[in-house]
Order: C-alpha cells, then sequence, then structure tokens
C-alpha cells in the first residue's frame, strides 16, 4: 500500500511540474532576434582566447552550397554581466562559462518563447573546447530547427493562396504571399518571387519510383535529373548556336546528405547551378523526397539568382517554405 501511495505521489508531483513548466511557458515573452544570429554569451577574456577559437570554428563556419563563404550564424557576443533585461529573450543562445561542474546541455524558453539557450560549462579551457566541439553538431541543428520553426510561423501571416502545387501533385507548402506561380506543366510548378537585385524559386516535380537505385552513382544521377529538367523547363537568352539553360555546376559535385522532410526519408543536395551558354550562377537546394504512399519521388528544389548579394538567408527562407511541405491534401480536405 505505502508503494502504491509512493508511486501516485511522483505521478501527482510530475504532473504538477509539468503543469508548472508549461504554465511559465505561457506567460514568457515572444523571443527576439534576426534570422540566423546567435548571441554568445561569455566574458571577454575567454572570448579572446582558445575558447572563442573554438566557438567561432563551430558556428561561424561556412554554411555549405553558397557561392561565396557566409557564415551559419551571424554571432554577437557579450559578456554575462550584459545578459539581462530584453537581451535574454533573443531566440538563440549559447551560454558558456568557466564553473565547477563540467556540463553541457541544451534547454528550451527559458526566458522567452521559442527560445533555445545551449548552456556549456567546463573547470578549465580544455573541458570548454572538448563540450563545444562534442555538442557544436546537435546544438547548430537545435538553433536550425528553431529558426526555421520561426519563419514558418511568419510566413502564415500572410500565406499564398495559389493551389498550382495542390492541383498538380496534392501537396501543399506555407508559401507567402509575395511568391507567384511562374510556369506550370503535367509534371512541372515554378514559383518565385522578385527580390532587390534578382529573383528566389521553388520548383516541383515527381520521378518514377525506382530512380536512383544505384548508390555509386546517386550523386551523377541528381546531375543528371537536374540538367535535364533544367533545360526542358529553366531556360536563359539563347546565344548564337548555343541553347542556354540552367544546369549543376560542372567544377563542384554538390553536397548530398542523408534528410527527413514532413516524415519522410528524403535525400537533400546542396550546390551551385549555372547556366550553359552565359555567365550566371547561384546557391540550390534539392530536397529528393520518399513518397511511398504515391509511388513516387517528389522532387523540391529552392534556387536564388543574386549577383553580388549574400544569399544565406535568402536559401534558409526557401528551405523552410519547403520543409514545410504535407502530403496527400486533397484527401484530408474531404
Amino acid at each position: 500500500m505505502k508503494k502504491r501511495i509512493s508511486l501516485c505521489f511522483l505521478a501527482i508531483l510530475g504532473l504538477s511540474i509539468a503543469c508548472k513548466e508549461e504554465g511559465k511557458a505561457d506567460y514568457l515573452p515572444e523571443s527576439v532576434g534576426a534570422m540566423n544570429t546567435l548571441t554568445v554569451v561569455i566574458d571577454n577574456d575567454l572570448w579572446n582566447s582558445s575558447v572563442g577559437d573554438a566557438i567561432r570554428e563551430n558556428y561561424t563556419a561556412a554554411a555549405q552550397g553558397l557561392t561565396w563563404d557566409e557564415a551559419l550564424f551571424s554571432v554577437t557576443q557579450i559578456p554575462q554581466q550584459i545578459f539581462s533585461g530584453s537581451i535574454r529573450n533573443t531566440s538563440s543562445v549559447l551560454y558558456v562559462m568557466e564553473d565547477t561542474l563540467n556540463v553541457a546541455h541544451m534547454k528550451s524558453n527559458m526566458y522567452s518563447k521559442p527560445q533555445k539557450v545551449g548552456v556549456i560549462k567546463g573547470r578549465d579551457k580544455e573541458e570548454l573546447i572538448a563540450n563545444i566541439n562534442k555538442t557544436a553538431p546537435e546544438f547548430i541543428a537545435d538553433f536550425k530547427e528553431l529558426e526555421i520553426g520561426k519563419a514558418q510561423k511568419r510566413f502564415e501571416k500572410s500565406l499564398s493562396k495559389e493551389k498550382a502545387f495542390q492541383n498538380k501533385f496534392d501537396i501543399s507548402m506555407k508559401i507567402p504571399s509575395i511568391y507567384r506561380v511562374g510556369r506550370e506543366e503535367d509534371n512541372f510548378v515554378w514559383i518565385d518571387r522578385q527580390i532587390q537585385k534578382g529573383n528566389m524559386n521553388i520548383i516541383a516535380y515527381t520521378m518514377p519510383w525506382d530512380s536512383f537505385k544505384n548508390d555509386s552513382t546517386f550523386v551523377q544521377d541528381i546531375i543528371r535529373m537536374r540538367d535535364s529538367i533544367g533545360e526542358l523547363y529553366i531556360g536563359g537568352e539563347d546565344i548564337p548556336g548555343k541553347k542556354n539553360h540552367m544546369v549543376t555546376e560542372k567544377a563542384f559535385s554538390p553536397y548530398v546528405f542523408p534528410a527527413e522532410v514532413s516524415g519522410k526519408k528524403a535525400a537533400e543536395a546542396r550546390g551551385i547551378w549555372e547556366m550553359s551558354a552565359y555567365p550566371m550562377a547561384g546557391p540550390f537546394l534539392t530536397y529528393i523526397i520518399n513518397d511511398k504512399e504515391n509511388k513516387r519521388k517528389l522532387i523540391l528544389e529552392g534556387f536564388v539568382f543574386a549577383p553580388a548579394t549574400k544569399k544565406r538567408d535568402y536559401m534558409f527562407e526557401l528551405e523552410a517554405i519547403m520543409k514545410s511541405v504535407r502530403f496527400n491534401v486533397g484527401e484530408k480536405e474531404k
């Protein structure tokens, strides 16, 4: 009987704590901060030491698949004594300090919502550096996931009413209303938005379910697929004697990673596109999604043309849109 009462007490205590945490989150202010920014809370002496070097090596490394080097995050460093008031409402925070403890973990919604605070402590510089390097991949993924969610929530304020993707592929995405359908074919939809020095684009099409069977030629198969779609649908002004269309940059193969999109297994490819007969280029991000229920591969791709302009945040917006994809929309609306 005593054991049963103790178990009940623990269950009630756990529920009470959970409710308190949930209640706390309800009263937190909205987090602030520009896209892909990271506030690093660390004393100036540590920031200017090998500890700061480790942070910079991990969090300001070049983002992959861009036409020139741009850091993963725009980092702002502040000492601990300044980390107070509204500054604590920053959405992405990395808190690093020497302490009697050797710990590293991620906390959510400490001072605002949504918010991620990566806490790294160590008894000396060596422990801090080890913790920074060990946790960086996980922390970067957490910060990026937070930013994706924030962007998608921002899109909801003014969503496009275009139905081209739904009508052609039975999918939906959270697409800002500024995007317009530029081209629509039997197995191809292209939307774009104009920006100050160019444009941002998303295309969608499908491939047979049994495509990409050979792992040893996977990257080459992606390139062939992209180049064939570019030749069919994404042309430029022809040069005398030459047809001009989008191709994958020949000098460097795209980076390819396993991914998950809308709960489905996928492949992610990042690289540079160029025009076959004219000096134009820019970054692209392609998702090859295993849509088993519909026995197809759904291809979503975002690409940017913005000469002499930073493109990290443009590509991040396209990534957030494509990762919002939902399948079998028509069935759910019946």
